[in-house]
């Protein structure tokens, strides 16, 4: 799926996000270094812990060498595996150059990493006490689709639709294409909060709350940063 539109040779190159991308594809390799136990431990150590930052927040004392809200941070660079590196690269390469060019690449960075901060909040604050390591870039990446559907809400997404051995591609304006999937975190998420055992958060899995927060802090940032003062449209970056 792209953003239909060719490369305006007049935009700045989106330098911020190749980098983020570069990071999370750096610390990711690494990760595929390490053994399980190592590994276990580098997750639980760069991660949110909710409980622990629960703790943290709270003025008690976490048995940690990374101050637990500083994993606010480290948690959006870490990933649990090729489809959810893979899924998140793929979505903020497709993204994130258009919002970047928007905000400048310094105002960038601090809506994208705001984005996943709000993001990890919005997990915490109805799973607080569990003790599920929660990462990945999904929430920061999440941001900037919240303010890519309030930018360019009537920009065409190509997207491929699989029916079995064909792979058809349709044209779905982005507000459609965004919206239902804000939606479907949001409606996910929901279902979640009376399961206690396996799912989610609590068991491991898909942050759905932490999606649904992050498009909408990226919305809500985006319009006070001032994203809606000039019209331009998306492009692609080759």
């Amino acid at each position: 799926m792209v953003p239909l539109r060719d490369e305006n040779p007049t935009q700045i190159k989106p330098y911020v996000t190749y980098g983020l991308i570069i990071i999370n594809l750096l610390v990711f390799f690494y990760e595929l270094t390490l053994t399980s136990p190592q590994l276990n431990g580098f997750l639980h150590l760069f991660a949110v812990v909710p409980n622990e930052l629960t703790t943290s927040l709270s003025g008690g004392t976490v048995n940690q060498p990374v101050p637990e809200p500083l994993t606010l941070v480290t948690s959006r660079f870490l990933h649990a595996g090729w489809l959810h590196v893979g899924f998140n690269m793929l979505f903020l390469w497709i993204f994130g150059n258009n919002i970047e060019e928007e905000f400048g690449r310094v105002k960038y960075l601090i809506f994208y990493l705001s984005c996943g901060i709000l993001a990890s909040l919005t997990q915490w604050i109805f799973l607080a006490d569990s003790p599920i390591p929660s990462l990945g870039a999904s929430g920061a990446i999440a941001g900037v689709m919240g303010a890519y559907i309030l930018k360019f809400p009537k920009a065409s997404i190509i997207t491929l639709i699989p029916l079995g051995f064909f792979w058809p591609t349709v044209r779905i304006p982005a507000i459609f294409f965004l919206g239902f999937w804000f939606f479907q975190q949001a409606f996910n998420g929901l279902t979640m909060l009376d399961v206690t055992a396996h799912v989610g958060m609590r068991g491991g899995g898909v942050a759905y709350w932490a999606h649904a927060g992050g498009f909408v802090a990226g919305a809500v940032l985006g319009w006070l940063l001032g994203l809606l003062s000039e019209k331009s449209e998306p492009y692609v970056q080759s």
